[in-house]
């Protein structure tokens, strides 16, 4: 082997970036570092950007390079595309050097006695400036998947030295301010996975849409990764949360099931394109491409690299990582890792975007980013389309490629059909800072030419696109400029596809995670209806249940599993902060919007001071329901470790009650004090503050529920058009019971906190419930900030 121009990548590492590039000496140095630390990485070699440099000066390539680069001047459009095919075309046509081809065609036989004559290897290109903390360079360079032999792996080499020069990578370097003639390329040689007969994808360590720091994020798809990359197929989305399974605990915190349409393998016939798409079964679209035990698997060696970068680098590094999952033996792969530039970049400042306006959502897709823009819609079928693309246009396509990378850049937003949130458009989206909605069912058909919409990804996981101008605001702030409040700021949570980004807020916790949202949104089907479906009366309904629980083999797993995946994401964001949960609290007639709902609900004239809170949970006709939800919490705290979960019981009308809720909890695992458990109280009927001296020997500390406290002291249905103008806590009767219950509490040496909106719009009464010694103020997400600033008028 000739040490300059080809090295292997063990004896490469990060401080050879210079001489074989980002990508290749991340592969060299967790072969070195990690390869006995549970991280697998297939053998390979690298040829040196010596190798490339030897390549142009023996072909006089650079005064040719320098003086059409030159000539370019701003680098944009068809004058771009030209030049750039220019200096491919040239590079192309020039020979490879005798000594770097003998080189590489020795290393490629070492391969061949390590692995077997023919062994296939992936070349991808590996520039000197590339996977930096500052830019990834993601999709800017080529790759060649599945080569054999050595005068196809020597002509692959080429092809990689020539795409330095495409037209995306020239103007990614002019955006990122690298001077392209002191920029050389490595070209790696890797030994091929087989996972076309398996699968593959990326794992990042935080969450990209938040930035959230204390979850592995794994993605995936069958067949090779590229699909994910390309936005072909939308991929499998799982999260493994850090500090627990640091813990011990291997448990896969969330699962979504993408729709994994297509699967890339390689192509059987020879020469030409070497991989092909072929549609995936029915089967494997609706399962996950990995088992939990591997999703827990690559969780691990993805700790592994992070903590080695962070070290090697000598500050917190998330990573960007590529997986494969070999067919023959199924052995897991690391097969690329780069710091991860978006969030790494992040400044400690909090941007919040709210819509103020309304409007019917007219698409829906997966969110990236949590921004708000709105544009004319500029439809891009092909390349030949991307010219009437605009500053501040919203581009609408089947997928993007990294050659519209000079024209994406123009776009307030970007609107693909297919694709997740690791596919080449979010990635893109993510660096450039625009919001983009992937995965748009019929987004060409609906989106036309001309149309002026407004994109959302402010709501959570789903963006929303909506006719039209629809008005937002924009709240930025210094996390570091914050003043401390007075008492111990909290906040509402109910959607967990919001918490990764909640858990950013300067809060000391979640003071109410209403659990009956993620019933809601994550079960979505009564549970009794779950439990007893032979009393479902309608055939449809019962068709769509089966539909949702057959994955989960039945419906008591169907609720536990979606449920405490809902919850636990909560517990998880916030983690070690406390996170209160209050049991649900839905109304009968709110349990019967539920999927199957209307069969097992009765009617009631006033659901709201009907068959509710903790009434429900001891009765017969729901009693076996609340079951489910105790063994649900009670998988969150022991089978996810997530211990800060402290759990509230809602509209616990008599002491009678507390006993009967308490003494079931208890039946299903959740007793208090066992494994550091509390129970909370809403403290939100009068009865509860009349005796909270007795409610006290029963429970660890009270929540105050100021909309039915308010609305059982003045007599006022809080749903009552006719009377909403009387309905207003700062009535006297309403605060002398508030006061008495915060008194109470203390009396008891109990917290009592408060969870309503009226502290976040009313200065005065927030500062009212501080003077009476109130110790937590929970307000919902976008609330905080006006709290805080509240509290620095003070």
């Amino acid at each position: 082997m000739t040490a300059a121009l080809v090295r292997a990548f063990s004896e490469i590492g990060l401080a050879d970036i210079a001489e074989v590039g980002g990508k290749n000496a991340s592969l060299g140095e967790m072969i070195g570092a990690l390869g006995g630390k549970g991280v697998s990485v297939p053998q390979g070699f690298a040829t040196t950007t010596d190798a490339f440099r030897l390549f142009i000066e023996e072909n006089g390539l650079a005064p040719m390079i320098a003086e059409t680069l030159a000539e370019l001047g701003s680098p944009s459009g068809s004058e771009l595309e030209k030049a750039a095919r220019t200096i491919r075309e040239a590079i192309l046509a020039a020979p490879m050097p005798g000594p770097v081809a003998a080189a590489i065609r020795e290393a490629y036989a070492g391969l061949e006695t390590q692995y077997g004559r023919g062994v296939s290897v992936a070349v991808r290109s590996s520039a000197t400036a590339e996977d930096l903390p500052q830019a990834s360079f993601a999709g800017q360079h080529d790759s060649f998947l599945n080569i054999s032999g050595a005068d196809d792996v020597v002509q692959a080499v080429h092809r990689c030295l020539a795409s330095l020069y495409t037209a995306r990578a020239i103007s990614y370097r002019a955006d990122h301010g690298l001077a392209d003639l002191k920029i050389a390329l490595s070209a790696g040689v890797q030994k091929m996975v087989r996972a076309d007969r398996a699968s593959s994808g990326v794992v990042f360590t935080l969450d990209t849409e938040s930035g959230f720091r204390d979850v592995v994020m794994v993605t995936g798809v069958w067949g090779l990764g590229e699909a994910i990359v390309q936005g072909l197929a939308e991929p499998d989305e799982f999260h493994v949360h850090k500090p627990t399974l640091r813990a011990g605990y291997r448990y896969v915190l969330r699962r979504r099931i993408g729709a994994k349409e297509c699967r890339m393998v390689y192509a059987r016939r020879a020469g030409g394109d070497r991989t092909e798409l072929r549609r995936t079964t029915l089967a494997q679209r609706s399962s996950p491409c990995l088992s939990d035990a591997e999703i827990v698997q690559l969780a691990e060696q993805a700790l592994t690299v992070e903590a080695h970068y962070s070290a090697a680098m000598a500050a917190d590094t998330p990573m960007d990582i590529e997986w494969a999952k070999d067919g023959p033996d199924g052995e897991l792969f690391i097969i690329q890792a780069r710091p991860e530039t978006v969030h790494a970049r992040a400044q400690q400042r909090l941007r919040q975007y709210r819509l103020i306006g309304t409007g019917i959502p007219i698409a829906e897709g997966q969110a990236v980013g949590n921004a708000v823009a709105g544009g004319i819609v500029r439809p891009v079928a092909s390349t030949a389309d991307l010219d009437k693309v605009g500053d501040g246009d919203v581009l609408v396509s089947k997928a993007t490629s990294p050659d519209w990378e000079p024209v994406l850049k123009r776009a307030a937003a970007i609107v693909t059909e297919s694709g997740g949130r690791t596919c080449h458009a979010a990635i893109v989206a993510r660096e450039l800072g625009v919001p983009a909605i992937v995965g748009v069912a019929d987004a060409l058909d609906i989106l036309q030419d001309g149309d002026r919409v407004t994109i959302s990804c402010a709501e959570g996981l789903t963006g929303r696109i909506y006719p039209g101008d629809v008005p937002f605001e924009v709240d930025e702030v210094d996390l570091a400029d914050l003043p401390e409040p007075p008492v111990k700021l909290m906040v509402n949570v109910g959607n967990p596809d919001i918490a990764f980004q909640s858990a950013r807020l300067p809060v000391d916790g979640v003071g109410l995670a209403r659990s009956e949202f993620v019933m809601a949104e994550a079960v979505r089907v009564h549970p009794m209806a779950l439990l007893r479906p032979e009393g479902i009366s309608a055939k449809r309904t019962r068709q769509r249940i089966e539909k949702l629980v057959a994955p989960h083999g039945g419906g008591e797993d169907y609720f536990i599993d979606s449920f405490a995946e809902g919850v636990g994401t909560i517990a998880a964001a916030f983690y070690p902060r406390p996170v209160i949960v209050r049991t649900s609290d839905f109304k009968s007639n709110e349990y019967a919007a539920l999927l199957g709902g209307k069969d097992f609900e009765p009617a009631e004239e006033n659901p709201m001071i009907g068959f509710r809170g903790a009434a429900r949970y001891a009765h017969p006709d729901y009693r076996e329901a609340f079951a489910l939800e105790c063994r649900a919490l009670r998988r969150v705290r022991e089978a996810m470790g997530l211990t800060n979960l402290i759990v509230m019981i809602p509209f616990c009308r008599r002491i009678e009650e507390a006993r009967q809720v308490l003494d079931i909890m208890a039946g299903h695992g959740l007793k208090r004090g066992e494994n550091g458990l509390q129970i909370y109280m809403m403290t939100e009927i009068p009865s509860n503050v009349i005796l909270v001296d007795d409610f006290a020997r029963y429970f660890d500390g009270f929540s105050i529920g100021s909309n039915d406290l308010t609305q059982l002291t003045l007599g006022i249905d809080r749903d009552s058009d006719l009377l909403a103008e009387g309905f207003d806590e700062r009535d006297p009767a309403v605060e002398k019971l508030i006061a008495a219950a915060i008194e109470g509490a203390h009396r008891n040496d109990l917290s009592c906190g408060i969870c309503g909106q009226r502290p976040s719009d009313d200065p005065a009464f927030a500062a009212w419930l501080v003077d009476q010694g109130i110790d937590s103020i929970s307000v919902t997400p976008d609330s905080v900030l006006a709290v805080l600033r509240q509290f620095d008028n003070r």
